[in-house]
């Protein structure tokens, strides 16, 4: 007996921990089509079935089979998705398929096939999310993510203007603080006032939040008086009343889309891409603080006050980015920003190519105070703080490797034009050298000759005489030459000389060269003279 009861609380434990189990699955697609493809033929018969239609308009897909089959397995199978927008939209179709409220239907829209469809139904930005809900059309501008298109739909599903009746509610709005909020008090539902509130709730929504009570006491706390509308920007505390009670829908749209724009506002996974795209002259104020962390939250705080003190600027615009809101972003941005995310930063970024400029802390445990931070900001609108600055010291360093590389070019030509000169310079030295040669050997020749005429014919002493006036005359002949070669070739010298100056130790070498063949020349006359001193010998022998 005691092992059943013991069995039966086993299983107990086990069906209690496998409904704890199933009351925390987190939904997977589960690969059944839910998603229409939409042509011109049957795009209205689908958006008549549905109370809200979801439009993903798509990239082309080729018309070859290939192509064909990896749209199916990316955006249709998903059992090996390999886009984040297909998983995205899949999951949320299956998610809000069982809902019972509203029908909610999605479809595709292909950018080249079904661009007729895409024309009539407005649809212009590819690979974008449009949902048409009550003849409006709001374009998705968050996070590609199954949670926040799911949470982003519920909120469109509501009513445009939430209603306030009791204090209860009334605590929940001033718990509101991210959002930009209107609320109204207006005497019933039927009110032609309160119509054309809530027709101008319809244009903003869900974006910007519409309150309304028709209850005086709720009223008197708000200090609002009957027709009247109170506007309030994120962070701050007091409101402003819309001028110009009563209001028409135009009159109160006109107003929201003056101030549409708030000093402080945070940047929320559901508009991220909306909200970074509302630049002012493609530059942001960016301020990281983790609203959980206790130096974070100082920050934050203080960040309020300067926003709260500067709420009249309309050029300046803050965004405040909680990390805990975007895990797999915060990697990227302390690289691509160069900051410590782990300690509240404040910055400028520029939009276009992510340059920024941050400010610098003199304590990390201690944040700056409301004045210090103000007067940073004050430099930021007064233009001391910018990003592009290095931008501007980049091309001014490219500039100037751009004329080293230029000096550079410059150099190796003139070296290249040295070698050039150099080689001609050798060429005529070594034709110097050569006739320098030949006119020794002309000069032993002719002494040989001579020799050999003395010996033989036994000339007389005018005969000698003769003849070494003529090799005298022959061998100093011979040296003109050779000093005449040597003063073209200076003048070749001279030239190069001109040309560059670094030839002149090359002419030098020449001209040295030229001084030993004159040196030659002054070995063959004393030769010639050795010849003439024999010669003379063998007269007075035959004597």
């Amino acid at each position: 007996m005691k092992w059943g009861w013991g069995l039966a609380g086993l299983l107990l434990a086990c069906g209690i921990l496998s409904w704890g189990d199933r009351g925390l699955e987190v939904p997977e697609y589960d690969g059944k089509d839910r998603v229409h493809v939409m042509t011109n033929k049957n795009y209205k018969t689908i958006m008549k079935k549905y109370d809200v239609m979801v439009i993903y308009f798509h990239k082309a897909v080729g018309q070859n089979l290939m192509a064909r089959q990896q749209f199916e397995v990316e955006e249709l199978a998903l059992e090996l998705l390999t886009s984040p927008a297909a998983l995205t939209y899949q999951l949320a179709a299956q998610v809000l398929d069982d809902l019972d409220d509203e029908d909610i239907g999605f479809g595709l829209v292909d950018e080249k096939r079904d661009a007729a469809v895409a024309k009539k139904l407005g649809l212009e930005e590819v690979d974008s999310i449009y949902i048409f809900a009550d003849d409006e059309i709001i374009e998705y501008d968050g996070q590609m993510a199954a949670d926040t298109l799911v949470e982003f739909l519920y909120d469109v599903i509501e009513d445009p203007v939430e209603i306030i009746d009791n204090e209860r509610e009334l605590k929940g709005f001033y718990n509101l603080h991210e959002d930009t909020k209107l609320v109204g008090f207006f005497k019933s539902e039927k009110s032609r006032h309160f119509i054309e509130f809530d027709d101008a709730a319809e244009e903003f929504h869900p974006f910007v939040k519409f309150f309304a009570t028709f209850e005086p006491k709720i009223a008197r706390k708000l200090k609002l008086n009957l027709n009247e509308v109170d506007f309030y920007e994120p962070f701050m505390e007091d409101p402003v009343t819309i001028p110009g009670m009563p209001y028409t829908e135009a009159e109160i749209v006109e107003y929201i889309e003056e101030h549409e724009r708030p000093t402080l506002r945070k940047l929320e996974p559901h508009s991220m891409y909306e909200t970074w795209e509302d630049d002012i002259n493609g530059q942001h104020i960016v301020a990281f603080a983790e609203e959980t962390d206790p130096d974070g939250f100082e920050f934050l705080e203080i960040l309020k006050e300067v926003a709260r003190e500067n709420t009249e600027n309309p050029d300046l615009s803050i965004i405040w980015i909680d990390p805990d809101d975007f895990p797999l972003l915060v990697p990227y941005w302390e690289k691509t920003f160069g900051i410590d995310l782990s300690s509240p930063q404040i910055g400028v970024v520029d939009v276009k190519d992510a340059d920024s400029v941050w400010m610098e802390m003199d304590d990390e445990e201690d944040m700056p105070t409301a004045y210090e931070l103000d007067s940073w900001i004050e430099d930021v609108l007064a233009g001391k703080v910018d990003p592009d600055e290095d931008d501007s010291d980049d091309d001014d360093d490219e500039e100037e490797e751009e004329d080293d590389d230029d000096d550079d070019d410059d150099d190796d030509d003139d070296a290249d034009d040295d070698d050039d000169d150099d080689d001609d310079d050798d060429d005529n030295d070594d034709g110097d050298d050569d006739d320098d040669d030949n006119d020794d050997d002309d000069d032993d020749d002719d002494d040989d000759a001579d020799d050999d005429d003395d010996d033989d014919d036994d000339d007389d002493n005018d005969d000698d005489d003769d003849d070494d006036d003529d090799d005298d005359g022959d061998d100093n002949d011979g040296d003109d030459d050779d000093d005449g070669d040597d003063d073209n070739d200076d003048d070749d010298d001279e030239d190069d000389d001109d040309d560059d100056g670094d030839d002149d130790d090359d002419d030098d070498g020449d001209d040295d060269d030229d001084d030993g063949d004159d040196d030659d020349d002054g070995d063959d006359d004393d030769d010639d003279d050795g010849d003439d001193d024999d010669d003379d010998n063998d007269d007075d022998d035959d004597e």
